[in-house]
């Protein structure tokens, strides 16, 4: 079982259902998920630039697939905000003009495909780090502008106007108000502000209840009782409304789409592919951690590829792991991934049966869901926490957060350059590590900074410490140091004792830097001695390097370094005046 279990995580769980209590937890946990998961689903389609069916159809078997073939049993997969902007930004630069919502859709279910081969290569390839390049400065400041920008492209359906012209997001928001401010759809606006009350007031005084079925059910029927949807002509309130949604499942379909529109797409899918999972994972650890069940990012990352993938070839658009709806599963009882497949089931059954309940939807409700959604992830604390922190951080944070909402809707330009902001912070933080010359005080084994605790300095033997990787960006500065510390002694200088406690990595510059130091050194009558090296000793080994410097140049400690040192001088006199001659007697 064991064996199959790794390519078929279900099997680690299914057996439990034998259990009554586990079989009804999952089965209300999966019923309570659906409740939010329909309405939800329908308004991140929308959000996506596709018609509500859509998000249903990326609802019904991605999530079943997802829940059996990934590692977190409570985890709720399905559209989200965050892929649905990302989708919203990528898909329109790729669609031929003119193109219908037919088409769009298939060039969404392309993008779903491309999303779901990265995740599935990045699983099995067991590259589940490489989500750590995404710094948490990067995250919270893409995070906090994707979601005023979300919040901001809902604004024409919550008053009822046209979006507002402009090729950049901030062009389209300001056109919108401008047209708000004369041409508001008051109903529609009332529906708005009703349905996010309701759904806030259940969410802060009844967390249990499904809030966002109750706002879109109330609207829903009021917009019914009031002919909403009918337009002014015919008697009605020419509201917009969600309207007619084909009945049944979706078809198997491999999108009929120009595939060479994919090399367009390749960053955005990237780019989803790494921020979606990321918010997945991320509230699959916190379940984890009061499960204390198994998490295998890796298995996650192939279960969340391949429910993409499902996703693309049964007319959807990319998913991932949602916030708000696993906490909802979590606390409604889930046990196991059952619970997702009893959710995939009911969205089913409502696509079969109950298509004909949503056409009287207010799209205005539906822009409350997305509205009151994204408001949790607002969040500017972490950065104030950031600017406490490290300064540079919460610079990273900034830039990325306003080059974000600058480029939207080409959001991907914003992240990248944060990545690229973060991993040079990382480089320019590592290329000057900490380099000091150490003695120690009369009478004192210890080790310290000598110019930050003003000890005297051996002017014939100098030891010094280096915390730091030695690799290509800071080997210079590594040689630098030495070659200063022998200009300043120049007259007197003969060994330097290198601590290498400190270094617990070393790549080929930083070997090479070496060799070329020490025979340099060497032709100018300064010998370097190494101690503590057990960090990179296998290295240095392995290069040849030991072997070719002899072993008398290595040291398990400082103290026998410099005792060498100073019998091959062979000067009492000078050892005598040494500041460090209690370490050698």
């Amino acid at each position: 079982m064991n064996k199959f279990a790794k390519f078929f995580p279900f099997l680690a769980w299914i057996h439990e259902l034998k259990d009554q209590k586990v079989l009804r937890a999952d089965i209300v946990a999966g019923l309570t998920v659906a409740l939010v998961l329909v309405p939800q689903s329908m308004a991140y389609a929308q959000l996506a630039g596709l018609a509500p069916q859509y998000g249903l159809y990326a609802s019904f078997l991605p999530v079943m697939i997802a829940a059996l073939m990934g590692s977190s049993r409570q985890l709720g997969t399905g559209p989200v905000a965050i892929v649905s902007l990302l989708t919203a930004a990528a898909i329109p630069s790729v669609v031929p003009e003119g193109a219908d919502m037919v088409t769009y859709a298939a060039y969404a279910s392309l993008l779903a495909l491309m999303v779901g081969f990265f995740r599935f290569a990045m699983g099995a390839l067991k590259l589940g780090f490489v989500i750590n390049f995404l710094s948490h400065p990067v995250v919270i400041g893409f995070t906090n502008a994707a979601a005023i920008i979300i919040a901001a492209s809902q604004l024409n359906k919550i008053f009822g106007v046209a979006k507002g012209p402009g090729e950049y997001s901030y062009e389209q928001v300001w056109g919108t108000v401008i047209n708000a401010a004369t041409n508001t759809h008051f109903i529609t606006l009332v529906f708005a502000i009703v349905a996010s009350i309701i759904i806030i007031g259940i969410r802060r005084y009844q967390p249990k209840l499904p809030g966002v079925l109750i706002a879109v059910a109330s609207a829903t029927f009021v917009s019914w009782l009031i002919d909403f949807g009918k337009p002014i002509e015919e008697g009605g309130l020419g509201g917009a409304i969600v309207g007619e949604i084909p009945e049944g499942l979706p078809d198997f379909i491999m999108p009929d789409v120009d595939f060479s529109a994919m090399n367009e797409m390749v960053v955005i899918a990237i780019t989803i592919a790494l921020i979606g999972f990321m918010e997945a994972i991320a509230i699959a650890k916190v379940m984890q951690a009061k499960t204390k069940q198994r998490l295998d990012i890796n298995q996650e990352l192939m279960g969340q590829g391949l429910a993409n993938f499902v996703s693309g070839v049964f007319q959807g658009y990319p998913i991932s792991g949602s916030f708000s709806r696993s906490a909802v599963n979590i606390s409604a009882g889930a046990v196991t991934g059952f619970s997702s497949v009893v959710t995939a089931i009911l969205v089913g059954f409502t696509l079969l049966w109950l298509t004909d309940l949503l056409y009287h939807i207010p799209q205005a409700a539906l822009a409350a869901v997305i509205m009151t959604a994204v408001l949790n992830l607002i969040k500017i604390e972490p950065i104030k926490q950031a600017w406490k922190v490290e300064k540079h951080d919460a610079f990273v944070a900034v830039i990325t957060f306003a080059l974000t909402l600058v480029f939207a809707p080409s959001l991907e330009n914003g992240i990248m350059i944060g990545i690229i902001l973060s991993l040079g912070l990382f480089l320019y933080r590592t290329m000057e590590p900490r380099f000091t010359e150490l003695s120690a005080h009369d009478g004192s084994t210890m080790f310290v900074d000598a110019l930050e605790n003003k000890l005297e300095r051996c002017e014939v033997v100098s030891i010094v410490k280096y915390s730091g990787s030695l690799y290509f960006a800071n080997a210079g500065y590594f040689e630098d140091k030495i070659l200063k510390l022998i200009a300043e002694k120049h007259k007197c200088l003969r060994y330097i004792i290198v601590d290498m406690a400190g270094i617990n990595w070393i790549d080929a510059s930083g070997e090479d830097m070496l060799t070329r130091l020490l025979d340099r050194c060497s032709s100018n009558g300064v010998e370097i001695l190494f101690a503590r090296t057990e960090g990179i000793e296998k290295v240095l080994k392995r290069a040849g390097f030991m072997d070719r410097f002899g072993d008398n140049r290595f040291y398990n400690r400082r103290t026998n370094a410099l005792r060498f040192a100073w019998r091959e001088l062979g000067d009492e006199e000078a050892a005598s005046k040494s500041p460090l001659k209690h370490l050698i007697s």
